[in-house]
């Protein structure tokens, strides 16, 4: 797979499809603890039609590199590549932390960004008192019960228990100092203020049992924006590889109906 050299982290990622397909790049983003194959169903569909980019974000998957203490600075590595593969103007998908990357650019270079689809993803992760003591809480357990309880709470009930085993084995191998200094760069994410200056078509699409990032935070965001579509599926917080056939539909509905 080809590599970036971006600011001590070689960046792993996937470029596909036809440069003259149907309208401009996809780009996925994944979550945290996760890694691109996150979006092999998405990729597989439009890669057929279109150019596609997903990538590793540093220390996670193949990429190399350190944690970070803001999601500015991932947001910056996303750029980064998609100038050094010279795309300018692009569709962002963003899971979880991914869809707080993808808010971070449409704000930041909102030029750039044609469409957005923000997959159980919100504005303010610390949204209550509550929640921000629970998380602060949460890092002085053991890492990989850390690790295991987050990604094991979310997936919907039902979910099969050895396929959450194997999520939970590989979000256990991203190195520690990655996962906990991101989730404290998530703990610190806030845009919830600045939604209302995105102008950008949004598509949010968000699991019903959702019990990381609930639907109720998700649509106190909604509101805020100018133009948002929304869906709600049958599933927890891992709606990517929980429901993948659902989202791919919901995203190819949005770019067709949206043009």
């Amino acid at each position: 797979m080809p590599q970036l050299e971006v600011d001590g982290a070689a960046l792993t990622y996937d470029d596909a499809g036809p440069r003259d397909g149907d309208g401009v790049p996809l780009v996925f983003v994944h979550g945290w603890t996760a890694d691109r194959h996150r979006w092999d169903h998405q990729m597989a569909h439009f890669s057929e039609q279109r150019r596609v980019v997903r990538l590793d974000l540093r220390g996670h998957g193949e990429s190399t590199g350190a944690g970070v203490r803001t999601v500015d600075a991932l947001a910056a590595d996303v750029l980064a590549l998609l100038d050094h593969l010279k795309i300018e103007r692009f569709v962002i998908v963003g899971h979880s932390m991914g869809g707080m990357i993808a808010q971070t650019i449409a704000l930041s270079h909102p030029e750039r960004v044609e469409r957005m689809v923000l997959v159980n993803s919100i504005a303010k992760m610390a949204f209550s008192r509550g929640r921000a003591l629970l998380m602060s809480a949460s890092t002085l357990a053991p890492f990989k019960l850390f690790v295991a309880a987050n990604i094991q709470r979310a997936f919907a009930p039902g979910h099969p228990r050895e396929e959450i085993r194997e999520y939970i084995r590989a979000s256990a191998d991203t190195p520690r100092d990655v996962v906990m200094t991101l989730y404290g760069a998530m703990r610190a994410f806030d845009v919830l203020d600045r939604v209302a200056e995105i102008r950008t078509p949004t598509l949010m699409v968000h699991g019903y049992h959702d019990i990381q990032l609930p639907v109720s935070q998700m649509l106190r965001m909604a509101r805020a924006y100018p133009d948002a579509v929304i869906r709600i599926v049958d599933a927890g917080h891992e709606l990517p590889v929980e429901k993948p056939a659902e989202l791919t539909t919901a995203l190819d509905r949005f770019l067709t109906d949206h043009g």
